[in-house]
């Protein structure tokens, strides 16, 4: 069976109603073999990342960066589940790790800008090589009807496409 890794930091109830609404879809009934894994992204390990076959993310814009949870995340998987480091620092290339190429879908709620969270969170996935399976979820202040709809079908996408 197929697991979807779902890695979040929902403090708060615009970011719970996205998560809430992206395991709905993830979980809908008619997605057959795929196993759900939620975890919150500070209680999230490596071997979570290694026993997944595609990943869903989910973080608040603070700051007009990812959260620290999620950033912590990442920070504490890295090197384990594929990312490398070149020679300065910076992500090495062509160090193709057991996780390249799944799968990933990504959301993310601010109340006045996501750029710079999006855009963390990409440079991070793409030094592990995941492959971006869905849009971006931005949500901009309140979350309504239409958010939390697009957010089930992003968790119903990724779901789908790992489904047997």
């Amino acid at each position: 069976m197929a697991r979807l890794l779902v890695v979040h930091h929902s403090p708060t109830r615009s970011t719970k109603a996205l998560l809430d609404a992206a395991l709905e879809g993830a979980r809908h009934p008619d997605i057959e073999g795929v196993e759900v894994e939620v975890v919150p992204a500070l209680e999230a390990t490596a071997d979570d990342v290694l026993a997944a076959d595609g990943y869903l993310l989910g973080t608040p814009a603070n700051f007009g960066y990812m959260s620290g949870a999620l950033k912590h995340f990442f920070d504490s998987t890295f090197l384990q589940v594929g990312g490398a480091l070149d020679d300065s620092g910076g992500a090495g290339e062509g160090q193709t790790g057991p996780t390249a190429k799944r799968p990933f879908g990504l959301w993310v709620h601010g109340r006045y800008d996501v750029t710079g969270a999006v855009r963390a969170v990409n440079s991070i996935v793409s030094a592990l090589e995941w492959k971006q399976a869905a849009e971006v979820l931005e949500v901009l202040g309140d979350v309504d009807e239409d958010a939390t709809d697009r957010a089930t079908e992003l968790g119903g996408t990724l779901a789908a496409l790992l489904s047997s």
